[in-house]
């Protein structure tokens, strides 16, 4: 007698399956970070790629623990963390051909969080054959969360209060843009011709926490992010969210973003006017092909 597989789950999300996943990212955070925050051991902290790039026990363990959740509950899905992709690279080669695949970031600002600051968070992303569908971008320490899926506009949500509706900012000129970019994750030849742009703008801040820089954005609180160095389990989520919440998310080229590509610049932005001020001024970002059929 053959088996008879459970059918594929496709996104987005049930509500009910919507409130497992964040009851499921809350207990993680109850259990294997917070506890952890301000408490780690020198030898609880390790280094990936670079001195900077820092990997915990909190990561470590509050990714396990969700992947397992997710595996349980979604037992088709491919399921991407960041930890387990330092240890199998292949499996960022499979998001794009993925129906569903579930990418998870258990602890985003990491350096934050083990020198002991509070910008960090938890981020979850599903995407169907490498396109966002849902996002969410936990905060532990304040316990609240914004919240998007495709059919859904994004959501802050807060305990006792009411979901509300975020939205982002109404863009305008270049001069009065405030928004992150993040210096050091640029090439090298590209650092000082960036870092001359950014007396253009009213205000260039990097937080080194894709969380809350897009939780910010959302909300209209900056307006807008450039980004190289593309990790899914950094960006999925916020493209999605930022989208729902009104905004224009793009590749600097102009094509679309897949959660499964490693090269070029993510540009979000609160609509296409603006997105399009943005992308002309970091054109020199793009090689000589890519810069030209954007003057085009």
């Amino acid at each position: 007698m053959t088996e008879t597989l459970p059918m594929p789950i496709t996104a987005p999300l049930t509500h009910a399956q919507r409130t497992q996943l964040i009851n499921l990212v809350r207990r993680a955070a109850r259990t294997e970070i917070l506890p952890r925050f301000r408490a780690l051991r020198g030898d609880e902290i390790d280094t990936k790629s670079g001195p900077d790039d820092l990997v915990t026990e909190a990561d470590r363990n509050a990714e396990a623990m969700i992947a397992r959740g997710i595996a349980r509950a979604f037992p088709n899905a491919l399921i991407v963390g960041e930890e387990a992709v330092a240890k199998h690279p292949e499996l960022w080669d499979e998001i794009d051909s993925a129906d569903l695949a579930f990418i998870i970031d258990p602890v985003d600002g990491t350096w934050n969080f083990a020198n002991g600051l509070g910008v960090f968070g938890v981020i979850i992303a599903v995407t169907r054959f490498g396109r966002p569908v849902f996002g969410l971008l936990y905060d532990p320490i304040l316990d609240d969360w914004i919240i998007a899926d495709e059919e859904n506009a994004a959501e802050f949500v807060r305990k006792n209060r009411p979901a509300a509706r975020v939205h982002v900012s109404q863009g305008g000129p270049i001069e009065g843009l405030s928004g992150y970019l993040p210096l050091a994750l640029l090439p090298k030849d590209k650092q000082a011709e960036m870092a001359a742009t950014f007396p253009d703008f009213n205000r260039v801040l990097n937080l080194r926490c894709s969380c809350h820089e897009f939780r910010m954005l959302a909300q209209g609180k900056m307006d807008f992010l450039v980004t190289g160095h593309l990790t899914p389990w950094d960006h999925a989520a916020g493209v999605i969210i930022c989208r729902q919440a009104g905004g224009h998310v793009a590749m600097l080229d102009g094509s679309d973003y897949t959660a499964g590509q490693r090269g070029g610049y993510v540009l979000a932005a609160p609509d296409a006017a603006t997105w399009a001020r943005l992308r002309d001024r970091f054109a020199f970002l793009l090689d000589g092909d890519a810069a030209e059929n954007v003057e085009n």
